[in-house]
């Protein structure tokens, strides 16, 4: 009899299955929706890499860093607005960087991916990874810098 209920409460702790074990993310669900191959049809393998897979250009690649004309920086994959050139400042990273978003176009979540909470900037529209925002922008704006990866961006001059 003891080694009955032995075996059962092994098997209770041993199968139970926590929220917390639960190893499946929810995928969000962004207005534009493509598959992986239509995404790739679209972008270059760089924007590809950048607003698909998350990754990062290399500093003071993008031509964008050191543009300073009046306009407006869309989303390379769907053309959403996403930043005012009058918000852009040289943060000296080699990435462009702004102060502010153009509110309810950039979405955040957290990135752990090199070992601490950063967080993380996409497309409200098409869920396209952009960059990181940090706490050590410009005082006497917002504080802001949202460290933008230039490959991601597509600059709109004003006429």
């Amino acid at each position: 009899m003891k080694n009955i209920i032995v075996i059962i409460i092994c098997t209770l702790l041993f199968n139970c299955k926590s929220s917390a074990q639960d190893k499946e993310t929810k995928k969000e669900v962004f207005e534009i929706n493509k598959t992986e191959a239509e995404w790739k049809e679209q972008l270059s393998d760089m924007e590809f890499y950048v607003l698909r897979e998350a990754g990062t250009e290399r500093p003071f690649s993008s031509a964008l860093n050191k543009n300073y004309k009046d306009g407006v920086y869309v989303c390379k994959a769907c053309e959403t607005p996403l930043f005012k050139s009058e918000h852009k400042f040289d943060s000296g990273t080699g990435w462009p960087s702004f102060d502010r978003e153009i509110e309810g176009n950039v979405a955040y979540t957290t990135d752990y991916k090199i070992g601490y909470a950063r967080t993380e900037e996409h497309c409200a529209t098409c869920g396209g990874h952009l960059g990181h925002v940090f706490n050590d922008g410009p005082r006497k704006t917002t504080g802001k810098r949202h460290c933008i990866n230039g490959v991601s961006l597509k600059f709109i001059p004003n006429k």
